[in-house]
C-alpha cells in the first residue's frame, strides 16, 4: 500500500471523526435545560462539561483533514502534470490534417439532389416560397 492510499485512508477516517464529534457535540442552547432539572446530563465528562475535550477534538481532526486534503492536492498535481510540448500538436500538424480534410473533401463528387427525388411527404409541412418574408 502506497503513500497516497495511507493519506487517503487518514482523510476518509478524519472527516467521519469531525462528523462525529461535531453530531456528539451540544449547541450553546442547551445549558438552559440544566436549569430545568436536567442537570445530570453532563456527568458522564465531569462537572465541567465535555466541551473543552469535543472542542479539541474537533479541532485536532480538522488539523489533520487540512493537513491530508493539501497532501492529496500535492499527489493530484504531480499526477496532472504534462508536458505541453508532447500533448498538443504543433501548427505545421494542425495546417496539414486541414488541408488533407479539404482535399478529400474536394476530391469526392458530392451528390446534387432534384426536387423531384424529395417525397412530398417530406415537404408538406415545409413552407412554400411565397410564404417566407423577404
Amino acid at each position: 500500500m502506497g503513500l497516497e492510499q495511507i493519506v487517503l485512508i487518514v482523510h476518509v477516517l478524519a472527516a467521519i471523526g469531525i462528523v462525529a464529534l461535531i453530531l456528539i457535540q451540544q449547541g450553546k442552547g442547551a445549558d438552559a435545560g440544566a436549569s430545568f432539572g436536567s442537570g445530570a446530563s453532563q456527568t458522564v465528562f465531569g462537572s465541567t462539561g465535555s466541551g473543552n475535550f469535543l472542542t479539541k477534538s474537533t479541532a485536532l481532526l480538522a488539523t489533520l483533514f487540512f493537513a491530508t486534503s493539501f497532501a492529496l492536492a500535492i499527489y493530484a498535481k504531480d499526477k496532472a502534470s504534462v508536458n505541453i510540448d508532447t500533448a498538443l500538436p504543433s501548427a505545421e500538424a494542425i495546417e496539414a490534417q486541414a488541408e488533407q480534410a479539404v482535399e478529400s473533401i474536394m476530391d469526392d463528387e458530392v451528390p446534387v439532389l432534384d426536387a423531384s427525388d424529395i417525397p412530398s411527404s417530406l415537404t408538406d409541412d415545409l413552407p412554400a416560397d411565397s410564404d417566407i418574408p423577404e
